[in-house]
């Protein structure tokens, strides 16, 4: 097994996230909020949606070197499952479900001759002998696949229902979870089963599965937006904390860091860092004798770039929250019994912003999955082989102009970064209704 960087901080937040789930879940200022998510027939379906992007996320983050090269070929679990996908390239363009290339091209005939023609796809659609079955074979397949999916879930349900013995049918949370699954497991169940024969979103300039760039895709904007939270959290939580307690000195000092930072553009910001990573990377090629690891590497210092330009504007919000908290009668107490300064803090100062911090890092996810695309589409985003939704979009510019037009690559990148920043803002806003102190439930 091998562990990037991106890797390793990937696991380190999910066990994180783990222990403090562990620790706050006998906190009932904390479970009463998440009991009302989990009531929330939009929080649980968005939930459930972000959990399987997770999974894939999960899934493309455990590498290891290739069984079928001799070479330092790194490949993840997911890549091992989608093999299929992954080795087989066809010639140029095709348009999904197609059977033969996009483009006329010279073919030769039986006779020695020669014309200008679709060429046959070496894998797409190979199976059939006639194309004119190709829409049964189609609908064939998905119909079995949804059957497939369906069968799947309702097992899942009865077996819950069997070994729990209670009544799933009268529990809203339960419900919700499965029929999202419902909806969700034959989707995929249809897919798998047909991108086993076909190119179900076409292929690439060179002939690459965008189907499969697409799923790979799924790690890259799920690192942007968690790790560069990582980063930038502790900074907005200590430094603004510290700014509105103490006041001061220590508050213009830190009001003046982040107003500096603010007045640098961003975009200026990120082009330099990636652009001193690039050159260190060309004086040391001895270090990085992967393309794989120099492409994380550059993912990374992304990461860290963005945590570093990001977490000002949390750090705003948790300085003026704890201006206030500071002059509640229950810390002024504390004050007056002598109590530290920091159990202050960190007993009644931080529990109070957390709904705050939640709120912001669930809303701010989204905001960086999109910048992803945005700073790859300038060229100032992430390494050019790494898969990303960003890259499809820029790749997707000259195949938007040409004829006949290419239009899936767009469409495939568009279609799942959609699906991951909709449920991210949908569970989002239940994640606020319920922390939000200032709401009242009817």
């Amino acid at each position: 097994m091998i562990i990037l960087w991106t890797d390793g901080l990937i696991f380190i937040l999910i066990i994180t996230a783990i222990l403090l789930l562990a620790h706050l879940r006998k906190q009932a200022h904390f479970v009463r909020p998440w009991l009302a998510v989990t009531h929330s027939r939009t929080g649980m379906v968005s939930l459930v949606f972000l959990l399987c992007f997770v999974a894939i996320g999960v899934l493309d983050s455990i590498h290891f070197k290739s069984p079928e090269k001799q070479g330092h070929d790194i490949i993840s679990v997911l890549d091992y499952w989608a093999t299929p996908l992954r080795v087989r390239q066809e010639k140029s363009y095709s348009a999904p479900f197609a059977a033969h290339l996009y483009s006329k091209e010279l073919l030769n005939t039986a006779d020695n001759g020669t014309i200008w023609g679709y060429r046959r796809l070496k894998y797409g659609a190979s199976h059939l002998k006639k194309l004119a079955h190709k829409q049964d074979d189609i609908m064939q397949t998905a119909g079995i696949a949804l059957l497939k999916g369906v069968a799947v879930v309702m097992i899942l349900f009865y077996t819950y229902h069997w070994l729990l013995q209670i009544d799933c049918f009268s529990r809203r949370p339960v419900n919700t979870v499965f029929a999202s699954l419902l909806v969700l497991s034959p989707l995929i169940y249809m897919l798998l089963e047909l991108s086993a024969n076909y190119h179900v979103l076409g292929t690439d300039k060179v002939g690459e599965d965008v189907f499969y760039q697409a799923i790979k895709s799924i790690r890259t904007g799920l690192v942007i937006g968690c790790l560069t939270t990582l980063i930038m959290l502790p900074m907005a939580l200590v430094f603004g904390l510290l700014a509105g307690f103490f006041r001061g000195w220590v508050d213009d000092v830190i009001q003046y860091i982040y107003t500096t930072l603010n007045s640098i553009p961003g975009v200026l910001l990120i082009a330099a860092s990636i652009l001193m990573v690039q050159v260190y990377m060309a004086n040391h090629q001895e270090q990085f004798t992967s393309l794989l690891v120099r492409a994380d590497m550059r993912l990374l210092f992304l990461c860290l770039i963005l945590g570093v330009t990001s977490w000002t504007g949390l750090c705003r919000l948790l300085r003026a929250e704890t201006l206030k908290l500071r002059e509640m009668e229950y810390v002024q107490a504390a004050q007056v019994l002598g109590v530290p300064r920091y159990q202050i803090l960190y007993r009644h100062i931080l529990p109070n912003v957390m709904h705050i911090v939640l709120i912001s890092v669930v809303l701010d996810f989204s905001g960086l999955v999109l910048a992803e695309a945005v700073l790859s589409y300038v060229n100032i985003g992430v390494d050019p082989t790494t898969y990303s939704w960003g890259n499809m979009i820029n790749g997707a510019r000259l195949e938007m102009a040409r004829e006949p037009i290419v239009w899936w690559s767009l469409m495939a990148s568009f279609v799942f970064m959609f699906s991951l920043v909709l449920a991210a803002n949908l569970f989002a806003d239940s994640v606020r209704n319920a922390f939000d102190p200032r709401r009242v439930e009817n």
